[in-house]
């Protein structure tokens, strides 16, 4: 699903807004589909979840992504 590059010069939240978005824009992510909570992606990932967050909050920040308080995080 995602693919971090450690030896990358950009940030790993960076890496995952960038793999989430490409995602979308393929077509592997459609509207309405529900992202991983923060916590199901940090622990698949092994980084820590205030990484995941600040992804999330970028994406939603661009319109890529809505969330909902007490259901999760949506493609838009």
């Amino acid at each position: 699903m995602i693919h971090l590059d450690y030896r990358d010069s950009r940030p790993i939240y960076q890496q995952v807004k960038d793999n989430l978005r490409r995602m979308m824009v393929t077509g592997v992510l459609l509207p309405g589909d529900k992202l991983p909570s923060v916590r199901e992606l940090a622990m698949e990932l092994a980084i820590n979840p205030n990484t995941i967050q600040r992804s999330y909050r970028a994406l939603e920040d661009e319109g890529w992504i809505a969330s909902v308080a007490g259901k999760g995080s949506f493609v838009c």
